[in-house]
């Protein structure tokens, strides 16, 4: 099979794409035949993209995007970019499935509020981005559409639970995308497919979910290619809304300016595995040091730093947390018997860890968290920022629901082998993945700048600096295997 050079239009990034439809020297309906003909062709091997739209209906959309520019509206940054949601994330009008069998028909009736944001951003909603069923899991495969293959291998795992939207960002069948994050699934996923991602800080990007009065685990962010995109779909998706009583009231314009900054005499302290606590597969911490060599060259000092505070307890305390969320939000399907049969064994132990526990155990663990909080508060004291692995291994076979070893020690959860990016999540704190290289495979990794509560753009910032040094998405483009 041969492939036809890609369109001029799919290769721009999204905010020089933005402003050619803006400047309207290029129309809404091109951009949206380039990016549908890009799908058509690379997709069917990728299967980053589900629940596409009918073309026809799209191209209506992207006339009428035109017609809006033609009379001096533009709705915002995102007007007429196509863009596919990540599946977990409610979208009216369009199938919703979260990757269960259970949901393989519903169709909302409202959006998430992030999603209105981007809506009214302009951006014309295509179809949703592939995710693990219940977004359970780094790997992306799911019983309704099946895995997502790597951007740079298709033999491996997208990662995720963004995966779908790594690697459609990866192979540019989108401009940029959404993801969200509790365990790495903003970070893992951009790590497997050399683009970013950025968890935010709890309520940074509100979240309309059952419970809002509690601080989660997990939140919404968003992927790009470049940081100035990254940045631009940030400020789209954050801000304050009183369905999230908890969401920041900043500004969110404000996450997008500025991005430039001296350096010198920045302090950079670098967890790695934690002491020899993490096991890593080899290569992972050589290319990190890539990445640490890139922050000593635009200013910065690096210092390896232990947390005097046992990595054991803050993963006991997040599993107690977990099972909690997870097992709580799934309890009904479980106690259904029919509907347990097409829960995956995953999410049925979720809900089996979380039926054992008392609400004193969620108060200590939360207690837990609260703890080693205070003790990264401490460790921002000494350093601007601190910096780990994003993964603890390489993309592995698409094929292999997780892996059971690491460097010869087995993992005793499905999650075990991500445990790299818990002490962040647990911290509350905001994380950017950037890329740092691949290995002699020719696979992908990526390394953690974690920032201390609400300091998004203070990671936007060194990641812009990290990138005009590293120049990750000049490098090495995906190979797709057309075989």
């Amino acid at each position: 099979m041969e492939l036809r050079t890609p369109s001029d239009l799919v290769l721009m990034n999204a905010c020089t794409l933005s402003q050619k439809i803006r400047m309207r020297e290029v129309s809404c309906v091109e951009v949206m035949r380039a990016y549908l003909d890009h799908i058509a062709r690379f997709n069917p091997r990728v299967n980053a993209i589900v629940s596409l739209r009918d073309e026809a209906d799209l191209l209506a959309e992207a006339a009428e995007r035109d017609r809006e520019l033609a009379r001096g509206e533009v709705r915002g940054w995102l007007h007429g970019l196509p863009q596919a949601i990540k599946d977990l994330a409610a979208t009216r009008g369009i199938r919703t499935t979260q990757g269960s069998p259970l949901f393989r028909d519903t169709i909302p009736a409202a959006d998430a509020i992030f999603v209105e944001r981007i809506r009214a951003a302009g951006a014309i909603l295509i179809g949703k981005t592939n995710t693990p069923e219940f977004g359970l899991g780094s790997q992306t495969y799911n019983p309704v559409f099946g895995p997502t293959r790597n951007a740079f291998d298709q033999t491996r795992t997208a990662g995720g639970s963004s995966g779908g939207a790594a690697v459609a960002l990866a192979l540019r069948m989108l401009p940029v995308a959404d993801g969200s994050d509790h365990a790495g699934s903003l970070r893992n996923p951009a790590a497997f497919n050399n683009v970013l991602g950025l968890r935010p800080s709890f309520g940074r990007v509100p979240s309309d979910s059952e419970e809002v009065f509690l601080p989660q685990l997990g939140v919404a962010g968003p992927m790009a290619r470049t940081v100035e995109d990254l940045a631009a779909l940030l400020s789209v998706q954050s801000g304050y809304d009183a369905r999230a009583p908890l969401s920041i009231g900043e500004d969110p314009a404000r996450l997008a300016r500025d991005l430039t900054r001296d350096f010198k005499g920045t302090r950079i302290g670098w967890l790695g595995d934690l002491g020899g606590y993490l096991p890593l597969e080899e290569g992972i911490l050589d290319l990190c040091g890539r990445g640490l060599a890139a922050l000593e060259r635009v200013g910065c000092t690096v210092e390896a730093v232990l947390p005097d505070f046992p990595p054991e307890a803050i993963w006991n305390a997040w599993l107690v947390l977990r099972a909690w969320l997870v097992g709580s939000s799934l309890a009904a399907a479980y106690r259904d018997p029919a509907k347990r049969a097409l829960l995956k064994p995953e999410a049925q132990w979720e809900v089996e860890q979380g039926a054992k526990l008392s609400a004193f155990a969620v108060a200590e663990a939360s207690k837990v968290r609260t703890a080693w909080y205070h003790t990264v508060r401490g460790l921002f004291e000494a350093y601007d920022y601190l910096v780990l692995p994003s993964a603890q291994v390489f993309p592995f076979a698409v094929e292999t629901p997780w892996p059971r070893q690491i460097a010869g020690r087995t993992m005793d959860t499905y999650h075990r082998w991500m445990e790299v990016v818990i002490p962040v999540t647990m911290s509350g704190c905001p994380a950017i993945s950037v890329p740092v290289g691949f290995n002699g495979s020719g696979l992908p990794m990526g390394m953690q700048i974690v920032a201390p509560n609400r300091g998004e753009h203070a990671l936007l910032q060194i990641a812009r600096s990290l990138e005009e040094e590293l120049r990750w998405g000049e490098k090495r483009p995906p190979i797709l295997d057309v075989g």
